[in-house]
């Protein structure tokens, strides 16, 4: 058994031992219904959701589950606050930030073990090392991608000119900026698609520079996790579950993403779903890391983003841990 293979079984042992009644099998009594929204439209970022559901996990699980459908305009924490989706997904830094505003979330299973966002440059404009992007023009997108790339910035003491960054890397490749935001998963492998090769850029992943702020992870409302824990876990249970699916049968999970976006009319290639299916896996599982397993969120990498977000001013206090993340056993 792949070593990976054995960390989703623990993790989902570990879900079932918080709750022995949802090891029955759920079809034995009725399904409960649930609304989930990724927070962005469908790609590979969300495999593991759409195979649950397509695979019929989240039945097996108790739950009558509809996805709705996220990017523009479908906030997931608006959605949560108004009480217009049940469970979502959001960075782990965007979840701090609601629980310490006042909006009472709680993480119930950090997917993410490891940070995907990262700065990009080309060698050719003379950048290879971090004092290299000292006085460089760098493209960031809005709100919470800004939290990681401030923090490296005055880690090194780096002064930048920063320009707002769109949806596309098209400003990067035609010289507009320097340095580029991109998810690895994501904009990078655009970069490559572009005719870039690998070794004509410099990469500066924040995870290596004592910065991992890991993303993804599954939200509800504390009211939601008090009124039905059981749900919440079984909804958690049965997404591992389709991740394991998920990185087990790849080509599979492809279909399935690449259906969802034909579906919901969103123009992709097999290629680069597959890339940024392979790039989840990674970061949910790393394999320099064996500490670290899909689920789990690491006290340590809380305390970092919480203050991460302290030092920016966008939190006034950090909020109690043992409340926010409701996976963790309780003494």
């Amino acid at each position: 058994m792949a070593v990976w293979t054995r960390i989703f079984t623990v993790v989902f042992l570990f879900l079932s031992f918080l709750d022995p009644a949802a090891m029955a099998r759920a079809e034995e009594g009725p399904l409960k219904r649930a609304r989930f929204l990724p927070q962005w439209s469908p790609q590979a970022q969300f495999a593991g959701y759409y195979v649950a559901f397509h695979k019929g996990v989240y039945k097996h699980h108790g739950i009558d589950l509809y996805i709705q459908n996220g990017g523009p305009g479908h906030s997931p924490r608006e959605y949560l606050e108004k009480g217009k989706t049940d469970f979502a997904t959001l960075w782990l830094a965007t979840g701090i930030e609601m629980r310490a505003q006042g909006v009472p979330v709680v993480n119930m299973a950090q997917i993410l073990q490891r940070s995907a966002l990262m700065l990009v440059a080309k060698k050719a404009r003379g950048i290879e090392t971090v004092a290299d992007i000292d006085g460089r023009k760098i493209g960031l997108w809005g709100a919470v991608f800004q939290v990681q790339p401030r923090a490296f910035f005055r880690k090194f003491n780096l002064q930048v000119t920063v320009v707002p960054q769109s949806r596309s890397v098209d400003l990067f490749l035609r010289d507009g900026v320097a340095v580029a935001s991109a998810m690895w998963y994501n904009e990078y492998h655009t970069i490559l698609s572009s005719g870039i090769d690998a070794d004509e850029l410099t990469t500066f992943f924040f995870h290596d520079y004592g910065l991992n702020y890991p993303e993804d992870g599954l939200y509800a409302l504390e009211a939601t996790w008090q009124e039905d824990p059981a749900l919440c876990r079984a909804f958690a249970r049965a997404s591992l579950e389709g991740w394991r699916h998920a990185f087990d049968h790849p080509e599979e999970a492809v279909d399935i993403v690449m259906a969802e976006m034909e579906r919901a009319h969103i123009p992709a290639t097999r290629v680069h779903q597959r890339w940024m299916l392979d790039r989840m896996k990674d970061l949910m599982i790393p394999a320099d890391d064996p500490d670290r397993a899909p689920g789990l969120l690491i006290p340590a990498d809380y305390e970092r983003v919480a203050q991460g977000l302290q030092a920016l001013d966008l939190i006034d206090g950090i909020p109690d841990f043992s409340s926010f993340y409701q996976a963790c056993p309780h003494d």
